[in-house]
């Protein structure tokens, strides 16, 4: 009977007390509440009806094999094995060496975060009782997302036809082999769980199976991803409006009368939020007359910031039903007692949802890019060549144009689709993939070379606003303004650039623009990324 840590205990240890526990039962699992157990410590629960359904899949497939029907994984090998009959008396082996053969992961491993996530996708679909895992391996993914357990875990080497080589790595762990770290400290498995009260699994049929062969490590990282994607969306509407400030332009394009006439709920958003960020501003009554047609960049803003989340938005719900459904091969369906070999691990309509993110997210990067070259043009702006206290002492912003240009260019070949980049491998067997993982990666950097362009305009805005002077920002705008000031001193006479860069940069990924600005705008708090 394993022991479990006391609130008082798990405070003591260093190990951060959570909310109210997340009842998982294998369906209605989100994007946000993968965020929340993964960042935020929040514990989770199995409900009642979810782990009875574990023990009927379970028996299940039992007697199945007493019948002498073939089982994947069970009583029969797996991938190009498939053909080999595996006795009663190697269960144990088998599974255990099917752990230790798959677990051929490389650097970079995963923080805890990501660890935490990868655990609490897997975990949420084993909760179907489509597998046959005994109920104990749902149990361990349990304690050890409470525990605070969390395994060694490498982020490349799965093809994203599951997550085999990479998962293989939490079955080290579950077996009290490999290293975790306890609450934030390294050590050997076997002594984390004997100081967290828990024994070692002994494996049986199916279980190896069951642990490696899902996207859970694809999906619980995407999950991430999408959490960072939603709040820089919002950062980006935050930053266009100081730009827009900073030029006095055009607002007729926000008429919400206008907007309507094309409803894409992405664009609608974002316009509604620019308004919002807007009110109070001295722009709707003394913006520049002669700006009947701003460039594109600052006049289209809601609809490519839109254009984005509504990428984003079919992204997450391409992704929640993965959450929420099986991708086990074999499928035990237990309602009609049978197992079916199936190809539910295949990742494509999911990972095709984030290729396409990741190409509305250039267009947004490109057209902050664009305004940032423009807030430094005395031709466009009427203010001083890249936005120089004094042209005649110092050089300004000169030099930004080339790093920002340099960044979208990175960003620009992180979206190239890599989902089609796969060998036919196993025997020829196996010759499809989606390259899932890799997608999500790619992902992830472009939202972190987003930051520093958003950073960059950011830095242009507020300078060419305090050349300008004597503005009335709107709420959202000026609570904006004070975050980035904060930071980013006035370029009064010229200094190193790159330590500027770096603390936007840092401001950026806080969150902490969100949270001002949330506050300013109704009380609201933002949850950092």
């Amino acid at each position: 009977m394993k022991k479990q840590m006391s609130d008082h205990e798990r405070a003591a240890s260093g190990i951060p007390l959570a909310a109210a526990a997340l009842i998982l039962n294998g369906q209605g699992l989100s994007v946000q509440e993968i965020y929340e157990v993964a960042c935020e410590s929040r514990k989770v629960t199995i409900a009642e009806a979810a782990f009875a359904r574990v023990g009927a899949s379970r028996q299940l497939i039992f007697e199945l094999a007493e019948q002498n029907i073939p089982v994947y994984g069970f009583n029969r090998g797996v991938g190009w094995n498939k053909d080999k009959v595996i006795d009663k008396a190697f269960f144990e082996r088998f599974n255990r060496n099917m752990i230790l053969s798959h677990s051929a992961g490389v650097a970079p491993y995963a923080s805890e975060a990501e660890v935490r996530a990868v655990m609490l996708a897997r975990l949420n679909t084993l909760l179907l009782g489509c597998t046959g895992v005994q109920p104990a391996i749902v149990q361990q993914y349990a304690d050890f997302l409470n525990l605070h357990i969390h395994p060694r875990l490498p982020l490349r080497g799965s093809i994203g036809a599951a997550d085999i080589t990479l998962l293989a790595h939490i079955g080290l762990a579950f077996i009290g082999e490999g290293e975790v770290e306890l609450a934030g400290r390294p050590m050997p498995a076997l002594t984390a769980l004997e100081q967290a009260g828990l024994a070692p699994l002994v494996l049986g049929p199916k279980d190896g199976l069951a642990i490696i062969s899902s996207n859970a490590l694809s999906a619980g990282t995407a999950a991430l991803a999408l959490h960072e994607c939603t709040e820089l969306l919002e950062l980006a509407d935050i930053i266009y409006t100081l730009s827009l400030e900073a030029i006095r332009g055009n607002v007729s394009p926000l008429d919400p009368a206008v907007q309507l006439k094309r409803p894409y709920p992405g664009q609608l958003q974002s316009a509604a939020r620019i308004r919002a960020l807007l009110e109070g501003s001295d722009l709707w009554t003394d913006y520049n007359a002669q700006s009947l047609q701003d460039p594109l960049s600052f006049r289209n803003a809601s609809q490519i910031h839109g254009a984005a989340g509504d990428a984003l938005h079919y992204a997450i719900e391409q992704l929640e039903i993965q959450l929420n459904s099986s991708d086990d091969n074999p499928c035990v369906l237990l309602e009609e007692r049978r197992i079916v070999s199936c190809a539910n691990f295949e990742a494509l309509p999911w990972t095709l949802a984030f290729e396409m993110l990741g190409s509305a997210l250039h267009h947004l990067s490109k057209s902050s890019s664009y305004r940032t070259l423009k807030l430094g043009t005395p031709a466009f702006t009427g203010l001083t060549r890249f936005l120089t206290a004094d042209e005649n002492c110092s050089i300004g912003y000169c030099t930004l144009q080339k790093t920002i240009t340099a960044l979208d260019t990175e960003i620009r070949h992180l979206i190239n689709p890599a989902s089609s980049d796969y060998f036919s491998i196993a025997g020829d067997i196996e010759d499809h993939a989606a390259n899932s993982p890799f997608v999500v990666s790619k992902t992830r950097e472009i939202l972190d070379r987003l930051r520093i362009v958003l950073g960059i305009e950011a830095i242009h805005a507020v300078q060419a606003i305090d050349l300008r002077g004597g503005l009335r920002l709107g709420r959202g705008s000026q609570a904006a303004y004070a975050a980035i000031r904060t930071a980013v001193p006035f370029l009064a006479e010229d200094r190193n650039l790159s330590a500027d860069i770096q603390r936007a940069y840092e401001l950026m990924k806080s969150g902490q623009v969100l949270v001002q600005v949330r506050t300013a705008l109704h009380g609201g708090a933002a949850s950092c990324p």
